[in-house]
Order: C-alpha cells, then sequence, then structure tokens
C-alpha cells in the first residue's frame, strides 16, 4: 500500500509503507531500482515490522531533485523519512542503499537501531577507475535512454541462472525506476564515497550479505564492510546474484527475520 504522506515527510518523496505494528524499517534501494524492489521483504517482514520503503529523489514516483545531492544529503533525507515516523529505525539497504545506511548511522547514530546491508560496497572513492566508471553512467543513461539503459544492465543484477521472469521484472524496475537529473547525482555521491575510514564508527549491530554470484560489487567488496565494521555477522547467499534479496527471497528474509529477532528481543 502507499503511505499517505504526512506533514513532515520531505516534499515529493514517494513512500510505500505496510504493516500497522512493530519497530519500523526502512529499506533503500539501489542506484539502478525503487521502492518495488523490496516486494519480496515487505510481503514476508510486514506481518511483524512497519516496512518503509522510499523511491529515491528523482527516482520513480519521486520528484526530481532541486540540485546536486551528495551522500551526507541522502543520509539526512533518510533520517528526516525515520523521525516523520517516529524512529528509530532498524535500516534495510541494497548496495547503493546500502552506502546511504552506513552514512545515515554515522550521521545519525541516535535514528538507527541496525543495520542490514545487501550487496554493498565502501562506495565507489575507493578506486580511481571505479569512480569514473559510475560518473560514466549518466552519459550511458542519456545515449540510450532507460529502456535500453535497464536492458544492458538488468540481466547482470542476477545470477547466470535467474528466471527469465525475475529478468525481466527487475529491468522493468529500472526501465521505470532511472531518469536524469536523479541517477546523475547518485553516480556522482557514490563516485565521491569511500566508507572504508568511518566504518569504526558505526555502532549499530550489521548483517552484511552478499550473492555468491554476485558480478557487480562481488564478496569481496562486502568482505571489507563486515571486517571493518564492530559488530557485525557476515553471510554468504548461494545461488544469488546481486539483487539477492529478489533472487533468493526466502533465504534473505530468513536471515533479515533472525537478526530482527536477535535486535528486537521479540
Amino acid at each position: 500500500m502507499t503511505a499517505p504522506a504526512t506533514a513532515y515527510d520531505p516534499a515529493g518523496l514517494h513512500l510505500e509503507e505496510t504493516g500497522d505494528t512493530g519497530p519500523l524499517v526502512l529499506c533503500l534501494h539501489g542506484i539502478g531500482s525503487s521502492s518495488a524492489a523490496f516486494a519480496p521483504q515487505f510481503a514476508a517482514l510486514g506481518g511483524s515490522y512497519r516496512m518503509l520503503a522510499w523511491d529515491a529523489p528523482g527516482y520513480a514516483n519521486s520528484a526530481d531533485p532541486t540540485g546536486p545531492l551528495t551522500m551526507d544529503d541522502y543520509a539526512d533525507l533518510a533520517a528526516d523519512v525515520i523521525r516523520a515516523r517516529g524512529g528509530p529505525s532498524h535500516v534495510l539497504g541494497v548496495s547503493w542503499g546500502g552506502v546511504i545506511a552506513l552514512r545515515l548511522a554515522t550521521r545519525h547514530p541516535d535514528l538507527v537501531e541496525s543495520l542490514m546491508v545487501v550487496a554493498s560496497t565502501p562506495g565507489s572513492g575507493t578506486d580511481p577507475d571505479k569512480a569514473t566508471a559510475m560518473r560514466d553512467r549518466a552519459g550511458e543513461l542519456a545515449r540510450l535512454g532507460p529502456e535500453a539503459f535497464a536492458a544492458a544492465r538488468g540481466p547482470r543484477l542476477l545470477s547466470a541462472g535467474a528466471p527469465a521472469e525475475l529478468v525481466g521484472r527487475v529491468t522493468a524496475t529500472m526501465a521505470a525506476a532511472v531518469r536524469l537529473p536523479g541517477y546523475g547525482h547518485a553516480a556522482d555521491a557514490m563516485a565521491a564515497t569511500d566508507l572504508r575510514g568511518e566504518l569504526r564508527q558505526v555502532t549499530a549491530p550489521t548483517l552484511v550479505l552478499c550473492g555468491d554470484q554476485d558480478r557487480i560489487t562481488g564478496p569481496d567488496a562486502s568482505q571489507v564492510l563486515a571486517g571493518g565494521l564492530h559488530r557485525t555477522a557476515y553471510v554468504i547467499v548461494k545461488d544469488a546474484g546481486h539483487l539477492a534479496n529478489q533472487e533468493q527471497p526466502e533465504h534473505v528474509n530468513a536471515w533479515l527475520a533472525s537478526h530482527l529477532h536477535i535486535v528486537t528481543h521479540r
């Protein structure tokens, strides 16, 4: 269901929400996706938790931002969403969303009770070549348009053996979500970010998950996160690509539920 905007919700931000009781869980999607990416988690966890997901600024049904956004801006906006829902919150972030979640945890530790980070990375600023490739994505989107851009990138977000129906759904979600300037701002923010020096500042207990067949960030990047965090569990999800939460939802949801059970004592 679509959440009605409150007087405190950031203007123009589209939010999806399900669940009436229990702790709050804010879901932050990847750089080529939208709130639709969390349908499996909404279905599995919505009976016990208040599940909330955004379309990031300039994505899908959210309004375009009025200017460039840094990683701090995305984190601060997520903090505003949590406050509007009476936070604090547990935060689930996939890929780019995981980077935002970790920055949120260092800038607003009082609002983050725990983290669940799927297929994420310390940011593309860890390597000049990665940063350049990330910044170049906006030009690719401008040249190809959303549909062709998604057709080229969508299949790589899953394992080689992913069902055709899922590949089609992921590709369609991306095509409907990405546009300029929002995607370009997100790519620039990722290119400028290197979280390695601040991971030790994260105090929230964190679950780090990664698909064993992730062709985008890969297990190595998730291992860097897990190794740099103080209170963490690290899980490799078998037979899953970058979007493990969509490709192997039963396994991922079981780990998410276990983590939430432990940290909420429910």
